[in-house]
């Protein structure tokens, strides 16, 4: 508690007013990195999704985790996608749709985790799930300052992208201890454990893909644009190495869990073959 209360007092959103939306090439900019900055607006606007998510899988949630979510983590993420949001309406491109629909897989998940058994296992999905997220959140932010710098945007890459990117190893942060305190106090029973370990292989997306074929391709298209694809293998070991570590303690050496470069591939595959699908109604049934 004392954790996430410092980490809303040391980072409180960032304030629209405060960030140089300077562009000096929005030609240049939105050729490049269109795609990527709608989906990261998307994603970051999403959280009041995600907010309603976690009241539907983590129905007696610990004061903790309610405070993280609703007073710090909510607050950081709207602002980081109205700031991104604004920037690429800047640049003449349509306002974020954020996606809205709570799958039907997640209310199930809810209406079992009033059992106390299923609710740490819940619990434990959650903590992963922000785990990598993030994770992906401060490499993806990363690598778009660097490239931002390289054209000569420098102020939207350090009034706007870098103040967005400090915030988020703070997420990670409390996702890591509060996982990490799950098994050294070995919260979960060994069926437990494999019950997580089903869920999460068959179950895991990349951030902001919501089981939507045309949020996995989008992704694909971020993952390319910020030249991540070039060594996928690192990449899938810098998301993945913690849920390697506690969720399957390294089993066989294994440095991150298959399931993370088997979603980095499909998307890639998916943007370079550039499949047609539909643009997500944001209310659409998802399961």
């Amino acid at each position: 508690m004392e954790f996430v209360q410092q980490l809303g007092d040391k980072h409180p959103p960032i304030q629209l007013g405060s960030v140089d939306r300077t562009i000096h090439n929005p030609e240049l900019v939105k050729q490049r990195f269109a795609g990527v900055i709608d989906y990261l607006a998307r994603v970051e606007l999403e959280v009041d999704r995600n907010v309603l998510e976690l009241l539907t899988i983590l129905p007696h949630a610990s004061k903790v985790d309610t405070v993280f979510y609703q007073d710090v983590w909510s607050d950081q993420e709207i602002a980081h996608g109205v700031i991104l949001d604004q920037l690429q309406v800047d640049l003449g491109l349509p306002p974020a749709n954020p996606f809205q629909t709570i799958p039907v897989r997640m209310k199930l998940l809810g209406a079992l985790a009033h059992w106390e058994p299923i609710h740490d296992i819940s619990r434990m999905l959650y903590y992963l799930t922000g785990a990598s997220t993030e994770r992906q959140a401060v490499l993806a932010y990363s690598s778009l300052t660097k490239e931002l710098d390289e054209i000569g945007e420098d102020a939207i890459s350090q009034t706007i992208v870098q103040p967005i990117k400090r915030q988020e190893p703070g997420h990670f942060a409390f996702y890591r201890m509060s996982a990490e305190m799950m098994v050294q106090d070995q919260v979960l029973k060994p069926w437990q454990l494999f019950v997580t370990r089903l869920l999460r292989e068959k179950s895991f997306t990349l951030v902001g893909v919501d089981y939507l074929k045309a949020y996995q391709r989008d992704m694909g298209g971020v993952l390319v644009g910020l030249g991540m694809d070039a060594e996928l293998e690192v990449y899938a070991k810098e998301i993945g190495r913690l849920e390697a570590k506690l969720l399957w303690a390294n089993r066989n050496g294994m440095e991150f869990p298959p399931y993370f470069l088997k979603a980095l591939r499909e998307s890639i595959e998916m943007y370079k073959g550039q499949g047609n699908f539909d643009r997500p109604d944001p209310h659409q049934f998802v399961f």
